[in-house]
């Protein structure tokens, strides 16, 4: 995307026109819409491209749409070179394109497997970049060295929770290796089919945060008579070898003597493990061990233009370093997905990214709700029309290298590069996927403010404007509105890719830094409760 941007005057005079790339943004040569860089007031005029002029029919806020030619009802309507939705109502040049006058409609996608796989040029593994990791003996590696107090069932979250809040600053001080000891407890793990769909997808996850590379060691506590029995889990997912292969304590609180008992007895197990945890330092590793989670929520209309891209830029160049990224939130690349099956290295990792798609639109049938009511009221405030729009900008958080791998939720990432993972668009669950997967840190792109954290992988936050990133510069990491005031692009993702490595190096993000995370762990439940 070639923004060539100049600065924009402190003031416009509405008689005189003004050039395009002061005040807005076309993004692609097709593009009949251009995205305001500012509020443009009804009656100033415009100087396009090839000197004609135009009137601004109505205010635009700064980020909406705005139409550069005429659209006929049910004329395509297209941004970054691609169709975000048919017109409801004439549209005029000038005029204010949303939710008003635009929406989604059917249209045929182009899926062209493999016609911009482009090969990758490694990084000579001696040259590649480090970070002070938690070398596993598995060879993954840790950006975080926790202790993890994993409930079976919603009747053992507090239990849990109380175990883990024993374990103070204070506490841990002695033991300087070890980050944290966290709760992972959830509503789920009864009123579900034994062995249903539900039942699977939970034991995944629990199974995912258990071998998280983060997660240096955990106990196991249920209730006693729940369907998700804790002993089915550890037999189900091989959890008989936990800590230095010695099978992982498991506590139910019927058979301990009730919630005291039981966290008392949580409380003895965790110290036991301390030293044992601790015993494991950071190393210089090569961030071919990062696992990165690409995650964005809040966006807005400049997501697409400046944050996402930026992070696109660092996930290529993280991939050429040897390291992953996880793209997710199927329903938030709905409507793009063809960008990405045009860069699967095979026909086999395509197709399987395709039926989730598939699924997706039955699932939604099902339940008698549109894949379009995805953008938020945030989002439409931000500027953001349709699930097509959303996406485009979504999908470019994945940069341009090679689709190696299509994953189900919560499934072990195993292939390097990028990758995708089936989840819903609702971050807290996504997120919850991506970590039981293996991601070791998240990267989470925000354009209204999210806050979202998530323990044990800590969580960076990239401002898509810079007035977001000034109102709330305790929670965003980075600005990447410097963007549309002229730095490079290439910048801002050398500065994404270095705020990565020293976070992953024990630098806490702002997130970690005010304590958010312990509340975010949420497995997809699919709605099946009995």
């Amino acid at each position: 995307m070639n923004l060539s941007l100049i600065d924009t005057p402190a003031s416009t005079d509405r008689s005189m026109p003004v050039p395009l790339p002061q005040i807005a943004i076309r993004l692609h040569p097709d593009d009949n819409v251009a995205i305001a860089r500012q509020p443009l007031l009804q009656g100033m005029t415009l100087r396009l491209e090839d000197d004609t002029l135009l009137s601004i029919q109505e205010t635009i806020p700064p980020g909406h749409k705005l139409a550069l030619r005429s659209v006929a009802v049910g004329g395509a309507v297209r941004r970054y070179g691609q169709f975000i939705g048919a017109a409801t109502k004439p549209i005029q040049p000038g005029a204010h394109v949303h939710a008003h006058n635009l929406s989604v409609a059917a249209y045929t996608k182009d899926y062209a497997v493999g016609v911009d796989v482009k090969p990758v040029a490694l990084v000579p593994a001696a040259q590649r970049r480090t970070f002070m990791g938690y070398l596993r003996a598995d060879g993954r590696v840790g950006t975080r060295n926790t202790i993890a107090v994993i409930s079976s069932v919603n009747c053992s979250a507090h239990t849990v929770r109380q175990i883990a809040a024993h374990f103070t600053h204070e506490v841990l001080a002695a033991y300087p290796n070890v980050d944290d000891v966290i709760a992972v407890a959830h509503a789920s793990g009864c009123g579900a089919r034994l062995g249903g769909a539900d039942y699977q997808l939970l034991q995944r996850t629990l199974a995912g945060m258990a071998n998280n590379p983060n997660v240096g060691g955990y106990i196991l506590v249920g209730l006693g008579c729940e369907v998700n029995q804790v002993q089915d889990l550890i037999n189900n997912y091989g959890l008989q070898r936990g800590v230095q292969g010695q099978p992982p304590v498991s506590l139910t609180i019927q058979e301990s003597g009730g919630i005291r008992k039981t966290v008392q007895a949580g409380i003895e197990a965790v110290k036991a493990l301390l030293p044992v945890v601790n015993a494991t330092a950071r190393t210089p590793q090569p961030i071919s061990g990062l696992n990165v989670a690409l995650q964005c929520g809040g966006s807005d209309g400049w997501s697409g233009v400046t944050a996402n891209p930026a992070l696109g830029l660092a996930v290529d160049e993280l991939v050429r370093q040897g390291g992953t990224a996880v793209l997710s939130e199927t329903t938030e690349i709905y409507g793009a997905e063809h960008l990405l099956t045009r860069r699967a290295i095979n026909p086999h990792i395509a197709e399987k990214l395709i039926g989730q798609v598939h699924w997706w639109e039955e699932h939604t049938r099902r339940l008698n709700i549109e894949i379009d009511n995805n953008p938020s009221p945030g989002n439409k405030a931000g500027g953001l029309t349709t699930i097509y729009e959303k996406s485009l900008g979504a999908v470019a958080k994945g940069g341009n290298t090679p689709l190696t791998a299509v994953y189900a939720y919560a499934e072990p990432i195993t292939e390097r590069g990028m990758v995708f993972m089936d989840t819903p668009g609702y971050d807290p669950v996504s997120a919850t996927g991506q970590v039981a997967g293996g991601c070791n840190l998240i990267v989470f792109t925000t354009g209204r403010g999210s806050v979202f954290g998530f323990k044990p992988a800590p969580s960076i936050k990239v401002a898509t404007n810079s007035a977001l990133y000034r109102q709330m510069e305790d929670d965003m990491d980075i600005d990447a509105g410097k963007i549309l005031e002229g730095v490079p692009m290439v910048a801002v993702a050398a500065e994404i890719l270095d705020e990565i490595i020293a976070v992953a190096s024990g630098k806490q993000s702002k997130s970690e830094a005010q304590g958010v995370g312990a509340d975010e762990f949420n497995p997809w439940n699919l709605g099946g409760t009995l």
